[in-house]
Formats: structure tokens, sequence, C-alpha cells
């Protein structure tokens, strides 16, 4: 590789979560504040649940109840 020629801005960049958490990463930004990551995403924290907005999932067990496609 020839010398100076390659750029220097890819270097070494910090992720902070709003829970705490601080990574460290190669990116072209120095820094990146993030509002969820591994350490508190409920998909890997165990901790899901459906959110049922207005009775949405209620309406589509109504709705296809008789069908059988709702199982």
């Amino acid at each position: 590789m020839k010398p100076e020629i390659h750029p220097t801005w890819y270097e070494k960049a910090r992720i902070v979560c709003s829970c705490g958490a601080v990574y460290e990463v190669g990116s072209t930004k120095r820094e990146m504040r993030v509002e969820v990551c591994r350490r508190c995403h409920p998909f890997f924290t165990g901790q899901q649940r459906i959110v049922d907005t207005g009775g949405r999932v209620e309406r589509f067990r109504r709705k296809y109840a008789g069908t059988g496609a709702a199982r």
C-alpha cells in the first residue's frame, strides 16, 4: 500500500446507549448515541410483550375466529 493515500477517518468509535452501556466499534463517526442496545432490547432480555393498543389483537382474533386462521 502506498503511504498517505488512505483516509485516516475510519477509527474507533464510541456507541453510548440510553441504558448506560458503552461499546467500541470502528466507524467514521467518533461517537453515536442509541436508544436501545443488546443489553436493554426486549428481544435479548426476554421481557418482550405484546402491546395491544386500541384492542387490535382482540379485533384480529374476533375477525378470524371462525376461519381457523388465527391459531
